[in-house]
C-alpha cells in the first residue's frame, strides 16, 4: 500500500470528478450538493518506470505495483461538527486516511451551484479546516473528561495526558492545527489514538477549468494560503485528467505534451503525497515477481525486510542492495556484480528512495 488519500471538500467543488480522473471509477459527479452521500473508495497502482526496468532486466513473471487509496467524502459544510449538513459521521471517515486532499473550487461556472455567491477559495479552505479544528476540540474535550477522573488513580501518566491535552485544546482555540505544532513522542501517540483530524498531513488541490490550467489568480490565492500553512498546492482541472485517465500510457503522454503539461494529475498527488508523508519506495525480484513497497523514509533495511514477509525481519541476515539508476545504466546484475556496485548491508543500514534489495534470511 502506498498511502491512503481522503478526498475532502465543501459540496461542488468537484471532488467526484476529480475521484474519477483518478481512479477512473465513474461515480456519480452532479451538478447538485450532497451528490455523493456515502464515501466511495478506489484502489489505484503507482505507475513507476523503475519498477518496469527491473521486471524487465530482472526476468520476472510478473509485477506488482505499490497502490494509492482514494476515499472520496461527501462535501462538508459550515456547522459540520455540530451535526449540519451531513456532519459527523463523514468527519469520521477523514479519521481513517493518511492524507487529506483538500479539493478548493477555484473555476466559474454558472451552472454548477456552489455554496456562496462568490468564489473565494481561501474562505472556502477556512472554512473546511473550521470544522475539522472544531471536531479535533470536541474529541479532545471528551478525552479530557475521562483523563482528569483517571488522575485519581495516581498514574503520573494520566497527569502527563492532560497537560498535554489542554495543550493541544489552546493551540485550537488558537486556529493552530496540529500538525503544525512540534510534539514528543507520546504526544504524538495519544494523537494517533484519538485520530485528530487536523493531524493529517493536507495537499491543497486547486479545482481549475481549462481555460486555467497555468495561471489563474484564484490559485495563486490558494497557492498562498497553502504556503503559509506548510501544505502543497496542485492545481488540477477534473475535466481534462479525467479525459487522461480513459487512455492508455502512451496516449496519456501524447495527450500531455499537447496540452503542455509535464506529468498527470494522479502523478502530482502522489509526488506531494510522499512528500509530506515523507515516503519512499524500494524494490525486491527475482524470477516469480518484481514488487515495489512503499516505506517510511529512514527505515531500517531489517524492519524493510518485514514489510515483505514477517519471517524475513525475524531471520534477517544481511542485504544486498543495487541502486536503480545503476541497474538502468549498466542493464544487467551480474555487470553490477562485477563493479563493484552490489553492496552488502547489516541490519542498521537505512534503506533510500529506489533501492532494489535482495534479502539474505535464515531458512
Amino acid at each position: 500500500m502506498g498511502f491512503k488519500c481522503g478526498l475532502v471538500g465543501l459540496p461542488n467543488v468537484g471532488k467526484s470528478t476529480i475521484f474519477n480522473a483518478l481512479t477512473n471509477l465513474g461515480v456519480e459527479a452532479s451538478a447538485y450538493p450532497f451528490c455523493t452521500i456515502d464515501p466511495h473508495f478506489g484502489i489505484v497502482p503507482l505507475e513507476d518506470e523503475r519498477l518496469d526496468t527491473i521486471h524487465r532486466i530482472i526476468g520476472s513473471a510478473k509485477k506488482t505495483n505499490t497502490v494509492l487509496e482514494f476515499v472520496d467524502i461527501a462535501g462538508l459544510v459550515k456547522g459540520a461538527s455540530q451535526g449540519e449538513g451531513l456532519g459527523n459521521q463523514f468527519l469520521s471517515h477523514i479519521g481513517r486516511v493518511d492524507a487529506v486532499a483538500h479539493i478548493v473550487r477555484c473555476f466559474q461556472d454558472p451552472n454548477v451551484s456552489h455554496s456562496f455567491e462568490t468564489i473565494d477559495p481561501v474562505r472556502d479552505a477556512k472554512i473546511v479546516n473550521e470544522e475539522l479544528i472544531l471536531k479535533d476540540m470536541e474529541s479532545i474535550e471528551k478525552r479530557l473528561t475521562k483523563s482528569h477522573s483517571a488522575v485519581k488513580s495516581g498514574d503520573p501518566k494520566f497527569k502527563r495526558e492532560v497537560e498535554d491535552l489542554e495543550f493541544m485544546m489552546q493551540q485550537l482555540t488558537k486556529e493552530q492545527e496540529i500538525r503544525s505544532l512540534t510534539l514528543e513522542d507520546f504526544q504524538n501517540q495519544l494523537i494517533r489514538e484519538m485520530s485528530l483530524l487536523t493531524a493529517k498531513p493536507v495537499i491543497y488541490i486547486a479545482n481549475v477549468d481549462e481555460a486555467h490550467l497555468k495561471e489563474s489568480p484564484l490559485v495563486m490565492a490558494l497557492n498562498d494560503f497553502a504556503g503559509s500553512v506548510g501544505s502543497p498546492c496542485i492545481p488540477f482541472c477534473g475535466k481534462v485528467q479525467s479525459e487522461i485517465a480513459e487512455l492508455d500510457q502512451k496516449d496519456q503522454l501524447e495527450y500531455l505534451q499537447a496540452m503542455d503539461l509535464d506529468e498527470t494529475g494522479l502523478q502530482k498527488l502522489v509526488n506531494a503525497g510522499y512528500g509530506v508523508l515523507n515516503l519512499i519506495t524500494f524494490f525486491t525480484a527475482n524470477e516469480n515477481e518484481a514488487h515495489a513497497w512503499t516505506v517510511s523514509r529512514g527505515i531500517p533495511v531489517q524492519e524493510a525486510a518485514g514489510k515483505v514477509h514477517t519471517d524475513f525481519e525475524a531471520g534477517f541476515i544481511k542485504a544486498e542492495v543495487i541502486k536503480v539508476d545503476n541497474l538502468i545504466e549498466h542493464g544487467s546484475t551480474k555487470a553490477l556484480h562485477d563493479l563493484g556496485l552490489v553492496v552488502v548491508h547489516g541490519k542498521d543500514y537505512v534503506v533510500e528512495d529506489g533501492d532494489l534489495i535482495f534479502f539474505r534470511v535464515k531458512k
